[in-house]
């Protein structure tokens, strides 16, 4: 296993969906990771430091195991089959036993940033990573658009203001307004940064 973390995520246009881009400790090797747009958003509103007004589905799950006195150890990318990736979350109870739960790759990434745990790539996997078949998506497919303070987060400026405006959106229907408020700030900023470049 080989310790891989978040470098960025980009819009993938051939799919329609946002690829997160694992890259290595050492930066020698990444791997990209088709995902769907509630799952980019999940991923990017971490990122980016969005508290939103009700918790997430995985800050429920977080919230659920920190309320139980149990804690996430590891996620983990374990294998790939049919151009499909597998991963597995792994969980420490009160008593010390560990407990391995089936996940997709996209909620074990999310999982592994708001419980602050590592996420490992299988050898097989990084193996696999080398055959063409698998290894389809290079940067000239990737639209990215990181403004200064984000590029080490990597997160398109264009799709963290999209998941802000979503979430304005519910915090006007829930009438929450001073979250609201908030949000809508933060998108002006980012709206201001974004026609400044």
């Amino acid at each position: 296993m080989n310790k891989f973390l978040v470098k960025r995520i980009s819009y993938y246009a051939p799919s329609k969906g946002y690829a997160v881009l694992l890259e290595s400790e050492d930066g020698s090797r990444s791997l990209p990771i088709i995902v769907g747009s509630s799952e980019a958003q999940s991923i990017a509103l971490y990122l980016e430091n969005v508290t939103m007004p009700r918790p997430m589905t995985h800050d429920l799950f977080i919230n659920f195991l920190d309320s139980m006195d149990s804690k996430v150890n590891r996620s983990s990318i374990v294998r790939i089959q049919n151009g499909t990736y597998f991963a597995e979350v792994e969980i420490e109870l009160p008593n010390g036993e560990k407990v391995i739960v089936d996940s997709r790759p996209s909620d074990a990434i999310s999982i592994a940033l708001r419980s602050i745990s590592p996420i490992f790539i299988a050898d097989s996997v990084i193996n696999t990573m080398n055959d063409k078949n698998y290894n389809e998506i290079n940067d000239d497919d990737l639209e990215v658009n990181i403004p200064d303070k984000n590029i080490s987060k990597g997160i398109s400026q264009e799709m963290v203001i999209e998941s802000l405006n979503d979430a304005l959106d519910k915090a006007v229907i829930k009438e929450e307004y001073e979250v609201a408020a908030r949000l809508r700030d933060r998108i002006k900023q980012l709206e201001e940064n974004l026609n400044t470049k």
